[in-house]
């Protein structure tokens, strides 16, 4: 009895831990920190391209200045401004230094841009894997709990008509005594053995003295009956034929 009770309190307490700890929703959980994981990576591409793009702007604005400080470089030498000629291709040389440095930005977040292009793609092929295993295993986590519970279910529906046919076999076996019973009553009855509560109350002595008491009783009324009519007449013979 113990050890049954110690069963049911452990199968209860299983019951409350995974009450608790539902499979499907840790996958749930995890899947949803995956496509959190995945928005932030889209984030990071769009913003690499947008930074690219700016870069990439900007060094075209360059490269269209570098094109007119030779224009002004040649005005100024013409007019006989060295000097002016001499800072307008300083100026040409800087933009150019800073377009080289543009160029370069560029080509490193274009790097970038194509490893995370990359790794997004990767990690949206591992979301989308991981949530069809997901579907697939909190389908089958679900078949398995019904189950369970069906398997519950005729456990004590099994239980129950256990009970119910061992009430039933006392039952018969009950009703076989009693009438066994009632049977040895009656032949104990007919027989003698026990007396009758519903008859006169006499033991089977009594009934038998009883019985040569009418007897004599008999005997003695028909001595008195001969006594007071006489002998009886004899029989009549029948005549024979002539």
């Amino acid at each position: 009895m113990m050890k049954r009770l110690g069963a049911l309190l452990q199968i209860r307490a299983n019951k409350a831990m995974d009450a608790a700890e539902d499979p499907r929703d840790m996958l749930d959980h995890s899947y949803d920190k995956q496509l959190e994981m995945l928005r932030n990576v889209k984030r990071g591409v769009v913003e690499v391209t947008a930074a690219k793009r700016r870069l990439e702007l900007r060094a075209n604005e360059l490269q269209g200045e570098i094109g007119k400080f030779d224009d002004q470089a040649r005005q100024a030498m013409a007019a006989g401004r060295e000097d002016l000629a001499r800072l307008v291709l300083e100026r040409k040389q800087s933009a150019m230094s800073q377009l080289d440095d543009f160029r370069a930005q560029v080509a490193q977040l274009e790097g970038e841009q194509q490893r995370l292009v990359t790794a997004e793609s990767r990690l949206q092929a591992k979301v989308e894997s991981f949530r069809t295993r997901k579907e697939v295993m909190k389908a089958q986590y679900s078949a398995a709990e019904a189950t369970v519970r069906v398997g519950e279910s005729i456990s004590g529906i099994s239980e129950e008509m256990g009970d119910v046919g061992a009430m039933m076999r006392r039952a018969e076996d009950r009703t076989e005594q009693l009438r066994s019973r009632g049977d040895a009553i009656g032949e104990l009855l007919e027989s003698g053995v026990l007396e009758d509560q519903l008859g006169p109350g006499q033991s089977p002595l009594d009934r038998e003295l009883a019985q040569i008491t009418s007897g004599q009783q008999v005997e003695l009324e028909m001595e008195q009956l001969r006594r007071e009519l006489g002998p009886a007449p004899a029989p009549k013979q029948l005549e024979s034929p002539q």
